[in-house]
C-alpha cells in the first residue's frame, strides 16, 4: 500500500503508546467515536486514510480505527461550506449543541480562498464506507513485516475479521503503531473499485474531496 493514500494520526496520549503492550482481541468491532470529532474545527476524515487513536478509553482494545472513511461519525449527511445540513441544522460536538465550525484562524473562519475542507463544510459518510465497516474498535495483529515474533504482543483477530496491513509508517519515528490491524471480513479498502459509492441517504455532495 503506497504512502500516498494513508496517513496516520496519533492522538497525543499515542505518541507515549506502543500498541504492542496489552493488546487484546476482546472487544474488536465495538462502535468508537474518535477523539478528533470533539473539537469543534475537526471538519472530518478523509477517505484516502488510515488513522489509528489509540488509548482509546471507549475501547477495550484501547484502539480506535478509522479505515479510509469520510466525515465525521457523528455526522452522517455532513453540512454545507455555510454550516448547516440541508435540515437546517449543523452537525455538532457529539453529546452537546456546539456546531462544527470548521478550522479557524485566530478564532475566524479560514478564507474562502483556502482548502474548502477546512471551511464547515463536512462530508457526508460514504455509503459504501460507513462507520460500521470503517470505524470500530481494533487491535494491532501483525508487524509491518506481517510476524509477530519480535517480541511485541499482538491480538489474533476474532471470528468475522482478518489482519490487514494497514500502515506502513507513522512518519513519526514511533514503529509500534505501523503494521496489521483487525479489520471486518470483506470490508478492505480498494481505491480502484469506486470505494466511496454514494453519500449517505440525504446527504450533502457539495463538499469537495
Amino acid at each position: 500500500m503506497t504512502r500516498s493514500i494513508i496517513a496516520v494520526t496519533l492522538s497525543a496520549a499515542a505518541l507515549s503508546v506502543t500498541l504492542g503492550q496489552g493488546c487484546r482481541s476482546a472487544g474488536v468491532g465495538d462502535p468508537c467515536t474518535p477523539d478528533a470529532e470533539y473539537d469543534p474545527t475537526f471538519s472530518g476524515f478523509s477517505i484516502k486514510e488510515v488513522n489509528v487513536e489509540s488509548k482509546s478509553f471507549q475501547c477495550q482494545t484501547r484502539l480506535c480505527l478509522v479505515n479510509h472513511f469520510r466525515g465525521r461519525v457523528s455526522c452522517a449527511k455532513g453540512q454545507g461550506r455555510d454550516g448547516l445540513g440541508l435540515d437546517g441544522k449543523p452537525c455538532t460536538v457529539p453529546g452537546t449543541e456546539t456546531p462544527i465550525v470548521g478550522a479557524t484562524v485566530d478564532g475566524k473562519p479560514e478564507s474562502a480562498s483556502s482548502d474548502p475542507k477546512k471551511l464547515k463544510c463536512v462530508q457526508s459518510q460514504c455509503s459504501k464506507r460507513v462507520p460500521d465497516k470503517a470505524v470500530y474498535c481494533s487491535c494491532r495483529c501483525a508487524n509491518v513485516n506481517g510476524k509477530t515474533d519480535d517480541g511485541a504482543n499482538y491480538c489474533t483477530c476474532p471470528d468475522g475479521f482478518a489482519c490487514e496491513q494497514l500502515v506502513s509508517s507513522t512518519g513519526r519515528g514511533n514503529e509500534g503503531l505501523t503494521g496489521g490491524y483487525c479489520i471486518k471480513a470483506g470490508t478492505k479498502y480498494d481505491a480502484n473499485d469506486d470505494p466511496c459509492g454514494d453519500p449517505v441517504a440525504g446527504g450533502l455532495t457539495t463538499c469537495p474531496d
